[in-house]
């Protein structure tokens, strides 16, 4: 659990007996490869934040194709948000693509953190900020980014990933063929 509070640290300084009374909320789980942390359909009881390993939150739409909305590493939070916020059903899958740790805490547990502890209220609020923030910048990069400039955008935004997550999964992140994702890392590359 030291990760976990070097994690909240990063933010806002915790006394001994506030992150005793932190952890609690809080559960370690080990995920192997290809493992799922949610499915489609399932209830969305946690959100999870990566301790260690890589993962990737998608959806399947009706024609049956697959989009990722999220790859995560260590230090990013991740959940079908949707599902967990308003006690719904996931639409979402999250996939464990290197085996790691994560821990989870339910929308309960983070609620009465938030209110027990003003710390973690303000953790959860810049995080949530910073969260919200990456997806505005990714739905305008999508919109209005060249496949050249997602490209170079998620390199330089995700250096290890290029290397870490199967061509096809980073293809399917930026809305682009495997054949274009080729010709881009190859242009880059020059």
């Amino acid at each position: 659990m030291n990760r976990l509070r070097e994690h909240i640290e990063a933010i806002t300084p915790l006394t001994d007996e506030e992150f005793e009374y932190v952890k609690t909320f809080f559960t370690l789980r080990k995920v192997r490869k290809n493992q799922f942390l949610i499915h489609d359909g399932d209830e969305v009881k946690y959100e999870f934040l990566v301790l260690d390993g890589i993962y990737k939150v998608y959806y399947i739409d009706e024609n049956g194709k697959e989009h990722i909305l999220q790859f995560a590493k260590k230090n990013w939070w991740m959940s079908d948000y949707i599902g967990f916020f308003k006690q719904q059903n996931s639409k979402m899958f999250i996939e464990c693509l290197k085996e790691g740790e994560v821990v989870s805490l339910t929308l309960e547990g983070r609620n009465k953190l938030a209110a027990d502890l003003h710390k973690m209220d303000h953790f959860f609020r810049i995080k949530l900020t910073n969260g919200y923030i990456a997806l505005q910048q990714r739905i305008m990069m999508l919109l209005s980014g060249t496949p050249q400039q997602r490209y170079e955008e998620f390199v330089r935004l995700y250096p290890d990933l290029i290397s870490e997550v199967p061509k096809k999964y980073v293809a399917e992140y930026l809305g682009v063929s495997r054949e274009t994702l080729s010709r881009l890392y190859s242009n880059t590359n020059k």
